[in-house]
């Protein structure tokens, strides 16, 4: 029997999106300890894939599932802990990854009935997020009511903006309701800095730090003395650089131009921007930056697609260092930025006269450290973990690890 099921407390986390869920399972001690996992994709779809693993004893499962809402998700979660033994009765707190939090919320809160009507009222501005994280709240407080719920807001690390990176050039009445550059992937940033401090020390972390999450929802960060400075993306997860469906930033003309030629409304255009958009969009072929890369070579499109990705993460990387005054520490993580040797060599390809240097061969094999000896700055893969920047929050803010 695996330790989630032998009875010791433990912390759940879920991070749900808009067409699937992650959860995983956190034994609490002197840290919390991840002790099972699972995903449920392609909710909506038929082809629905629920995945479970078992950390202790190396078990995997995966099957194909029809999961036809976030509803039938829940149910479906709630029947695995139960049969594999992991059920509720262990565990103390639910730690919920939670994309916006707005002006009001930076740090974890505990739900609350005030809590959930801002994340209500915040819909609008997230609603690709914040719909599918306000049922999996509402479900699990129905079903354990007397297990706390804690909010980790992904747009918490980028709270000290400043206002040169914060603020929006429309009226300026609008920053009062909230509409201004929030910053996103702010989980896996913290952890990210928490991760760069332990293996390269507090000097590293605390220098001029360029982040680059890149995976299917992709951003950069500016960190200088540990703090973001700035961010690319803004007021919602669309802006900044083109990702697997998304479109990055666009020229706001875009809209009233085809509002008037083709008539497309407001709703018509935010699918377009956020679910047919980006490599998916350029390429025409897939929203895979694997699929892209295998078929470059034969497809004009998908070549296309990759190297305006790859060219616009240059760009930000040279900005980000223009903005911190140099660079000191590049890190990348994300299922791209972990994976994909190739992409980041061409983001850092003609980067050497800010001092940014691959080494090939250690680019090649994912090293945690790529940049080579004659580099100026230090260029890293580290695997980002925002489960466990969860779980870590949660135990934080509850004290639950001293829970036996």
């Amino acid at each position: 029997m695996s330790e989630a099921a032998s009875g010791l407390p433990a912390v759940l986390t879920l991070n749900a999106g808009s067409s699937s869920v992650k959860w995983a399972l956190f034994r609490i001690g002197a840290g919390p300890v991840r002790t099972a996992a699972g995903q449920i994709e392609r909710i909506g779809l038929q082809d629905g894939i629920v995945t479970v693993s078992d950390v202790a004893t190396g078990h995997h499962e995966r099957r194909i599932e029809q999961v036809p809402d976030h509803a039938a998700s829940v149910r479906l979660l709630l029947d695995q802990l139960a049969q594999s033994g992991r059920g509720l009765s262990v565990v103390q707190a639910v730690g919920h990854r939670v994309v916006h939090g707005g002006s009001r919320y930076a740090d974890p809160q505990v739900i609350s009935t005030e809590v959930m009507e801002e994340l209500r009222r915040l819909s609008p501005y997230d609603p690709e997020h914040l719909p599918a994280e306000i049922t999996f709240i509402e479900a699990f407080g129905r079903h354990y009511p007397h297990v706390p719920q804690v909010a980790c807001f992904d747009t918490g690390f980028h709270q000290h903006l400043p206002p040169v990176a914060r603020l929006l050039a429309i009226p300026r009445r609008y920053e009062k309701l909230g509409i201004r550059r929030y910053g996103f992937h702010g989980l896996s940033y913290a952890y990210l800095m928490e991760e760069l401090e332990r293996v390269a020390g507090c000097d590293a972390a605390r220098g001029k730090v360029i982040l680059a999450h890149l995976g299917n929802g992709a951003s950069l960060a500016a960190v200088r003395n540990g703090v973001s400075i700035d961010t690319s993306m803004g007021f919602t997860p669309t802006s900044g650089l083109p990702m697997s469906t998304r479109s990055g930033d666009l020229d706001p003309g875009l809209i009233s131009y085809l509002a008037k030629t083709e008539g497309m409304t407001a709703e018509q255009f935010h699918h377009m921007v956020n679910a047919q958009s980006g490599l998916l969009g350029l390429s025409e072929i897939s929203p895979d930056l694997r699929d892209l890369l295998a078929q470059e070579g034969r497809d004009t499109r998908a070549a296309e697609a990759v190297a305006l990705f790859c060219y616009q993460g240059k760009k930000w990387i040279g900005a980000y260092a223009a903005a911190l005054g140099g660079v000191e520490q590049l890190v990348f993580s994300g299922g791209i930025g972990e994976h994909s040797p190739i992409v980041r060599a061409r983001m850092c390809e003609g980067l050497d006269f800010l001092g940014i240097h691959l080494d090939p061969k250690l680019n090649e094999a994912n090293a945690a450290v790529i940049s080579s000896p004659a580099s100026r700055v230090t260029a890293r893969v580290i695997r980002t973990d925002e489960e466990s920047q969860i779980a870590q929050s949660v135990c934080r803010l509850l004290a639950v690890n001293e829970v036996r």
